[in-house]
């Protein structure tokens, strides 16, 4: 079958071949694995070793005149640099299914970014690579190298107290709920259970309010963000600290609790600037992505008006 124009360099990788590269620890580590498939899908399920890409509507603008700047699909400067210095030996590129690299629409996300690969890899030590059958086929054939399907947030089995009860108000009942592995959110309520937290495994908490109290300080990281939930408020003056700290909390290996009041608007806020930035993301996918796991959150409208300005800088940028 033709490749399409412009990729006759791209090489198709068969399933099975990138799953026994995957199961080799030197073959793993030179293997940069791109998954160009939307930021939710990815997050529900995705190869272990798979980075998502983010994909908006200003980098669908940008790739009407390719080749796209590699820096706008692939943020990871360290990573960048690796795949310039040769260090990696193949870069794989996966859609949801596509059979073949012709089959790939030419202002698509993964067309765009094998693109870009090729341009900045030129006649380089790196293999630029597209997975046939993408992450659909790859999943099917090998279930263990994938993510497991999240389930619907449960609080823990241990968290027997008042955050149960159903008499409390919605927003604090159940415990906090996991946006990512080392991000959750949840209320006031839910930051004064230690037993709770401990069962999430956190460590860290980041408490966005001017009232609540930071429960365990000899025990757990604290960072405040002294702020109330009105119209007046510039919390998007507090993005880049309240980023900078979930950032180092992950890097340690730990697990942060991001709380206000009751969980709805103003630490709901933070967590979707956290993702627009760190996942490159939309506004309206980052809000269905965490509405879905807490369905309470409404952040005020100033609020989100400063998440649209936000989206727009970090994006443009």
């Amino acid at each position: 079958m033709p490749v399409a124009t412009g990729l006759e360099a791209a090489r198709e990788l068969e399933c099975a071949a990138l799953g026994a590269l995957l199961r080799e620890p030197r073959e793993a580590e030179r293997t940069l694995l791109l998954d160009c498939r939307p930021f939710l899908a990815f997050c529900r399920r995705h190869v272990r070793a798979a980075r998502p890409v983010p994909w908006n509507a200003l980098l669908r603008r940008r790739a009407r005149r390719p080749p796209a700047a590699l820096a706008c699909l692939l943020p990871d400067r360290a990573l960048r640099a690796r795949l310039v210095r040769g260090e990696l030996a193949r870069a794989v590129v996966l859609d949801e299914g596509s059979a073949s690299v012709a089959e790939l629409s030419p202002d698509g996300p993964a067309h765009v970014l094998l693109a870009a690969l090729l341009h900045e890899t030129h006649a380089g030590p790196t293999a630029v690579c597209f997975l046939r059958g993408g992450f659909h086929d790859f999943q099917a054939r090998f279930p263990d190298l994938c993510s497991e399907a999240p389930g619907v947030a449960l609080p823990p089995a241990e968290a027997e107290n008042h955050s149960s009860d159903p008499r409390a108000p919605i927003h604090d009942q159940g415990g906090p709920v996991e946006i990512l592995p080392y991000l959750f959110l949840g209320s006031c309520t839910h930051s004064s259970d230690l037993q709770g937290l401990q069962a999430c495994g956190i460590t860290a908490v980041l408490n966005v309010s001017a009232s609540c109290p930071n429960h365990f300080e000899d025990l757990l990281c604290y960072k405040s963000i002294p702020v109330e939930d009105n119209h007046m408020v510039e919390i998007s003056a507090w993005f880049q600290e309240a980023i900078g700290f979930i950032d180092s909390v992950k890097n340690s290996g730990g697990r942060v609790l991001v709380h206000c009041q009751a969980g709805i608007s103003r630490s709901a806020t933070i967590c979707l600037a956290y993702l627009i930035q760190s996942h490159r993301v939309r506004l309206d996918e980052a809000f269905d992505f965490v509405k879905q796991r807490r369905g309470v959150i409404s952040p005020n409208f100033s609020f989100m008006g400063q998440l649209l300005q936000f989206e727009t800088q970090v994006l443009c940028h």
